[in-house]
């Protein structure tokens, strides 16, 4: 079945996987300008890596200690974390910074094919993705939000969907706006085994078992399940001791980041 086309046409439109369109919100906060030693530090701590981190990537997609060296190398000497500051990353998303990159080195270790998130806002994450995709050469992103807004910052709260994403990453991107509970199904059905499931929808409990088990299902044998904020919910452990598996962490945070990866499940 053929994927829907990039999003945000020039219309200020959003198109959604069955051909539709929903409005995208118009009000945009202009980035602040920030001092140039605030936007130093912001990049460097972009760019912060716990060591624990970087093991457990290796572990969850085979990368090689001088793969993730070479990948950290691109991304220092990249220019997301410059595109990311124009568009409006800044100070509200401090404690999230460092994340977004650790995201890029999962995608380039993984070359994931198929690539699903929810709870997509500002879009900090999801430009991480789409960059690590175009690094790659290959596989696509489709992004369900919006994500919900209660415990953020006023700055995260008051960037429309998809803010930080640069036009540059776009082409293999397609944001879906709708309920969870309606629309993760047929996304999940239209693209097949997914490769990379990024949950970030927030705190309620039901919402993150619900989709825990629908992307768990979904990942391909070489699949990686990842979830913001597992400390915001009892989901995360519960499914983790489902799996026979104490609390899995691909960073410590704050805020915590679960992961949990199919490979280990390969035989051999």
């Amino acid at each position: 079945m053929q994927r829907t086309p990039s999003v945000f046409a020039a219309s200020g439109r959003v198109s959604a996987l069955d051909g539709s369109a929903v409005p995208v919100p118009r009000t945009v906060r202009h980035p602040t300008l920030l001092a140039p030693a605030v936007r130093k530090a912001i990049r460097q701590r972009m760019l912060l890596f716990r060591q624990a981190a970087l093991d457990r990537i290796q572990s969850l997609t085979g990368a090689s200690p001088s793969d993730l060296k070479r990948y950290r190398r691109d991304i220092a000497e990249g220019d997301v974390p410059d595109l990311l500051l124009q568009r409006g990353a800044s100070l509200a998303y401090t404690r999230e910074l460092p994340q977004g990159a650790l995201l890029y080195l999962v995608v380039r270790s993984l070359r994931p094919r198929h690539v699903v998130e929810t709870g997509v806002r500002p879009g900090y994450s999801t430009a991480w993705i789409l960059a690590g995709l175009e690094a790659n050469g290959s596989g696509d992103l489709v992004s369900l939000g919006p994500g919900p807004t209660q415990g953020r910052a006023t700055g995260v709260q008051d960037a429309s969907v998809g803010q930080l994403v640069p036009p540059s990453l776009r082409g293999r991107w397609t944001l879906v706006l709708g309920n969870t509970e309606e629309r993760l199904a047929s996304i999940l059905e239209e693209h097949g085994a997914v490769d990379l499931y990024f949950y970030d929808n927030g705190p309620d409990p039901s919402r993150a078992r619900f989709e825990l088990r629908s992307a768990w299902a979904a990942l391909s044998a070489v699949g990686v399940l990842l979830a913001h904020h597992v400390d915001s919910n009892p989901a995360w452990s519960e499914f983790c001791r489902q799996q026979g598996v104490t609390d899995s962490l691909l960073d410590s945070g704050p805020p915590p980041l679960g992961a949990l990866g199919m490979r280990a499940r390969l035989p051999g």
